[in-house]
């Protein structure tokens, strides 16, 4: 029994495997892409450069009271964080097959 639905199994996921088409991902949904530009240019633009800099100014500050440096690490790294997220983003999100 266990067997068979084994097999069953191996051939629906064989099935799928070879039934696949394309990805379009990211291609459609053109209502969108007003809040995308607004979102990419907030975060990219002045706005995103001010939090940046913000979070490495108090993880400076917290680093300084604790001597600790890993809250000025973490202030670097949402920074860079901020920075490049976006792109990766669209870069996996805009991806075909």
């Amino acid at each position: 029994m266990q067997s068979k639905r084994n097999l069953i199994m191996g051939a629906l996921a064989l099935v799928l495997l070879t039934a696949a088409t394309g990805a379009m991902a990211g291609t459609t949904g053109t209502e969108f892409q007003s809040l995308y530009t607004w979102l990419t240019g907030l975060v990219q633009g002045y706005f995103g450069k001010a939090a940046a800099v913000a979070a490495i100014g108090l993880g400076a500050l917290f680093s300084l009271a604790r001597l600790n440096p890993i809250a000025i690490l973490s202030g670097i790294g949402f920074a860079v964080f901020l920075q490049y997220a976006p792109t990766i983003a669209s870069g996996i999100l805009t991806a075909t097959i």
